[in-house]
């Protein structure tokens, strides 16, 4: 499947900024399941080619302006050819050890309950119905609800209230994961959806390191192993170190921002026209972020 994506995020200043840096994690790179075949990142129209890899494998770039900025917007677009690997990443390289997703965070330090559930989940059939069942079970305890929990909601409080996004359910699997051993890293990506629902934002999955698979995919959100229909674009420890923007900024009063994310299945001969159309079609109105 080849995958067309037009993701862009918009910054507006109040009082113009002093000072902007960002860390970009907006270059996906090819894996087993993903080839990138055209790939550009802008800020402010002009091209970002600065991006390196880091100690995952994984591009990023860091972005400064030290003068007067009224806004800044970040756009990443391109053109990538997926296929379905039942979720298997494989041994890809990374330069840190495995034990290293075994780290805990703020957001993804497990409560007594989480404890609990991850105890109580079979183990007979080996680690990978291990991982099959704790997806499973942070779906049946967390109900996906939008607008009840934020960025800086941790897996404890998400599995408390019972509600969350997909930032929550990665969080929380992730926590269990690490209680069983098994190393667990969030991920951050794109999805085309399935029945025409149109996401207009990134999603977010995890990928846990199943002995002789290597690193598998896994969607609690959707009940599901990551598909043809998942892009990926960077990794971490939680949410915060695989975000695809983050920065800071010298700047007096409110901020806006405003992302939208356009994702089409590209057809033989129409990519160019299809990315020009969705284009046209992210016509953004700020959001004010208290």
């Amino acid at each position: 499947m080849k995958l067309l994506v037009r993701h862009q995020t918009t910054y507006r200043y109040a009082a113009a900024a002093g000072r902007v840096a960002m860390r970009l994690k907006l270059m996906p790179i090819d894996t087993a399941s993903q080839k990138v075949l055209e790939w550009r990142v802008s800020v402010n129209g002009e091209p970002i080619e600065a991006f390196r890899p880091n100690s995952f494998g994984e591009m990023e770039a860091v972005w400064i302006r030290h003068d007067r900025l009224d806004d800044a917007s970040i756009v990443a677009e391109g053109l990538a050819e997926t296929v379905d690997t039942s979720g298997v990443m494989g041994n890809v390289s990374c330069g840190v050890p495995p034990a290293f997703f075994l780290r805990e965070t703020p957001l993804t330090r497990a409560s007594e309950a989480i404890r609990a559930m991850a105890l109580s989940l079979p183990d007979a059939d080996g680690p990978l119905a291990r991982l099959h069942a704790l997806s499973a079970a942070v779906s049946d305890a967390v109900a996906y609800r939008s607008g009840v929990t934020s960025s800086a909601t941790t897996a404890a409080e998400a599995f408390a209230l019972g509600a969350g996004v997909c930032q929550d359910h990665a969080q929380i699997f992730i926590a269990a994961a690490r209680i069983l051993g098994i190393p667990a890293r969030y991920v951050t990506g794109y999805l085309l959806a399935e029945g025409g629902v149109a996401l207009h934002e990134t999603h977010a999955w995890v990928e846990a390191l199943v002995p002789d698979l290597g690193w598998v995919g896994f969607d609690p959100s959707n009940r599901v192993c990551v598909t043809e229909r998942y892009l990926r674009l960077a990794s971490g420890l939680d949410a915060n170190a695989a975000a695809p923007i983050r920065g800071s900024v010298t700047a007096a009063g409110e901020m806006w921002i405003d992302a939208d994310v356009r994702i089409a299945q590209a057809e033989e001969g129409v990519e160019e026209r299809q990315l020009q159309r969705q284009q046209q079609q992210s016509l953004q109105t700020a959001i004010p972020q208290g």
